[in-house]
């Protein structure tokens, strides 16, 4: 096998199959990307079992086909030190050869035939969605998924697929983030909406899959897993086992008081308000009174805070405690210029915030004796 590479294409190429690769398994095999070279094309895959990637790479030119395995640490470091734009690969019976320029590496050639297989895009019927909306919502809900614990599916993002419509959600109990775009059928006839669970690290892997395109992305759902085509990667992924919740029993139906936020002085005196919280005492008092939203905090190990800003709101005082780090989550993945909505109930009910392009976020107080 021999092909020749345009070295920034590969890297790129290479550094998003390596988003995949375990950093711990007992299976060597796994810390390793396959390279399939056949039909003209050149494809990465990398896997964990759990989650797989294949990758096409562009602007390859092939001489010869075949397949092999790369380690994925040496060649990563490889091509990062690399400088010339071409890089030749050619793979013999005992040896993998990377050339570029005067620098010639050879690494050990290892069997491919005991990799997993990745499984490709070949459904007929699916359902499609744009790039950028894809992205963005990703981005907006993946955050809020639970890293630790395995409670009903909340280390993963619930997504419910209509024909005509997208919805994605995740909590881990403490906060909620709920996305809704708009979806379109290709040919799928089952009038009941798909309800995967996919899970974090598949979702992040998806996001830096798409690129900046128009194009649109293809999502089949299955039983138990679930494949994702976008640009040059196919993504598979098992679904997290469990039930997600019953997310709509969350958002308050109803709220006494509705205040306007700019979403970039409001991050700013969140982020002052939490310089002096710990672990220990994390809560941040939000209060609401005469025209001026005032966060206050106290830790005994780092001192207090206080920051005011002014806003337009003439209710009843109102006061109310949360973690910062969950607002600032929120405020952080959104412009500086973006006009937020919060509604709130009162100071032990949860706060909803929401944006204009069916956008909601919500988080639960914490206890006044915090």
């Amino acid at each position: 096998m021999k092909l020749h590479c345009h070295r920034p294409s590969l890297i790129a190429a290479f550094q998003t199959v390596s988003g995949v690769i375990p950093s711990r398994t007992p299976k060597e095999i796994l810390k390793n990307v396959k390279l399939h070279v056949a039909d003209g094309k050149a494809t990465l895959i990398g896997t964990s079992e759990q989650v797989g990637i294949r990758y096409e790479i562009p602007g390859v030119e092939i001489e010869s086909a075949g397949e092999t395995l790369l380690p994925t640490s040496e060649v990563n470091s490889i091509l990062r030190e690399l400088t010339d734009d071409g890089v030749n690969i050619e793979i013999t019976d005992d040896a993998v050869w990377i050339r570029a320029g005067q620098s010639e590496f050879r690494l050990p050639a290892r069997d491919p035939a005991e990799f997993p297989p990745v499984a490709a895009f070949d459904d007929q019927t699916f359902y499609t969605i744009e790039a950028k909306a894809l992205k963005e919502a990703i981005r907006r809900t993946v955050f809020a998924t639970d890293i630790e614990s395995t409670r009903y599916a909340l280390g993963g993002v619930l997504v419910e697929l209509s024909p005509e419509s997208i919805t994605m959600a995740a909590t881990d109990s403490r906060r909620l983030a709920v996305v809704k775009g708009v979806c379109r059928s290709e040919g799928v006839q089952d009038t009941e909406a798909a309800r995967p669970v996919i899970p974090r690290e598949a979702m992040t892997l998806i996001e830096k899959s798409i690129g900046d395109s128009d194009e649109q992305i293809a999502i089949a759902a299955h039983a138990n897993e679930v494949l994702i085509r976008c640009a040059n990667s196919t993504i598979f992924s098992r679904l997290v086992e469990g039930r997600f919740p019953k997310y709509q029993d969350v958002i308050p139906a109803e709220s006494t008081s509705t205040i306007d936020l700019l979403v970039g002085p409001f991050y700013s005196i969140v982020r002052q308000a939490q310089i002096v919280t710990n672990d220990e005492s994390r809560g941040v008092e939000f209060a609401f009174a005469d025209g001026t939203l005032t966060l206050t905090s106290q830790s005994p190990e780092l001192g207090q805070s206080k920051v005011e800003m002014p806003i337009s709101y003439d209710g009843e005082p109102l006061s109310i405690t949360f973690d910062p780090r969950f607002v600032a989550d929120f405020l952080r993945i959104l412009e500086p210029d973006k006009q937020i909505a919060l509604k709130l109930v009162d100071a032990e009910s949860a706060a909803v915030f929401c944006v204009e392009d069916a956008y909601t976020y919500v988080v639960m107080p914490l206890s006044r004796d915090r």
